[in-house]
């Protein structure tokens, strides 16, 4: 029996991994393993995470935690060089493009063992973007390569990569989303938080740049509260971005703007209610610009570049001026013009983990 190992790192890995985990139950010569980093861990996230998606608790939990980029490479090389040793995998996919994504791809390819990345090809062009680093070098070392869209296609083929090691193959994050649809339509946050369908507009918000940095968090906050007057406003808050509110001063915005609800983050399940509701999103995300292309929901991303290039192109998603003139000008044009309506992009379809599996199992390791 063949051992595969998977690499999750922060809380969009579970989602591109739950899927991964459950195609590969259909190949009994196959034991697939989940080995959980730590990056990013809080526990009661984690395990919501892990109960919404129907995921098994990781097999291997290295718990690297916080620090600068180079101690959290470093850390998660140190440790997954002796979860190696000790789990001896045959194969290792990495998903996405977090420190942990280009660690253990680097560790596992020095140790001969071969390496897939799902999410292969994605480039935003903005090197000032740590994920783009690590996308690149992932991609310039790695074994196989899962990609999710035409322009990661258009990359790795101008990157030179062997076309017979390059598989069109999906977006697993949307056979999650798929997965988990009918438990979002059973969900009672739109009751729990006050909210009525399509009244509300969803903003999610982590880039340090947009809630680290005083003036612009409380730029940001009065956009919010403006358009709070036309729609209620819904803002899932992380922990330290509340505390930032709370030590800027900022705290008298939301007071006096009943309409901006600042929630505690959520499960997955209720945050695609949340967002499949939504009259659109405003986000810095990135993994949500694909989710509301395939829920068919208006976004407007506050970034100059995206990675996802698909989900302007055809899908729902409008990039932003990350300024306050360019979100209120966006703002203002989406309030009052009819809703951006898209496609779906090619092979979104809910089936990208059993492409991935069949592939693995066949081609890469010859069973």
């Amino acid at each position: 029996m063949k051992k595969i190992l998977s690499v999750v790192g922060a809380r969009p890995n579970f989602m591109k991994v739950a899927p991964i985990h459950r195609a590969f139950s259909a190949y009994p010569e196959v034991e697939h393993l989940i080995l959980h980093t730590g990056q990013h861990y809080d526990a009661a996230m984690s395990d919501a995470f892990f109960q919404d998606l129907d995921m098994p608790q990781p097999s291997y939990f290295m718990g690297v935690g916080s620090g600068s980029h180079a101690e959290q490479t470093a850390k998660v090389m140190v440790e997954f060089e002796k979860a190696m040793h000790e789990l001896r995998p045959d194969f290792v996919i990495v998903v996405g493009d977090v420190n942990s994504t280009i660690a253990c791809t680097l560790t596992a390819v020095k140790m001969g063992i071969p390496t897939a990345h799902v999410e292969a090809g994605l480039r935003s062009g903005d090197r000032a973007m740590p994920e783009e680093i690590n996308r690149i070098a992932t991609d310039s070392i790695c074994d196989y390569w899962f990609v999710t869209e035409q322009s990661g296609l258009d990359n790795l083929k101008h990157d030179g990569h062997p076309d017979d090691r390059v598989f069109f193959v999906g977006n697993t994050m949307i056979d999650s989303l798929h997965y988990a649809l009918p438990n979002a339509d059973k969900s009672d946050i739109l009751e729990r938080v006050g909210l009525t369908s399509k009244q509300y507009v969803l903003v999610t918000m982590h880039r340090p740049s947009n809630v680290d940095e005083p003036k612009q968090l409380g730029e940001l906050l009065e956009i919010l509260a403006e358009l709070s007057k036309d729609r209620t406003v819904v803002f899932p808050v992380h922990p330290r971005t509340r505390k930032n509110i709370a030590s800027h001063g900022l705290s008298g915005i939301i007071d006096s703007n009943p309409n901006l609800k600042l929630i505690d983050p959520q499960g997955y399940i209720a945050f695609l209610a949340l967002m499949k509701n939504s009259d659109f999103v405003l986000t810095d995300s990135g993994g949500i610009q694909e989710e509301t292309t395939a829920l068919g929901v208006p976004c407007l991303t506050i970034r100059t570049t995206t990675e996802r290039p698909i989900t302007c192109e055809i899908g729902t998603n409008t990039l932003v001026e990350p300024t306050t003139e360019g979100i209120r000008r966006a703002l203002t044009m989406t309030l009052n013009s009819p809703s951006k309506t898209g496609q779906v992009p090619p092979l979104w379809d809910g089936k990208a983990a059993e492409r991935i599996a069949l592939i693995i199992v066949k081609q890469c390791l010859g069973l």
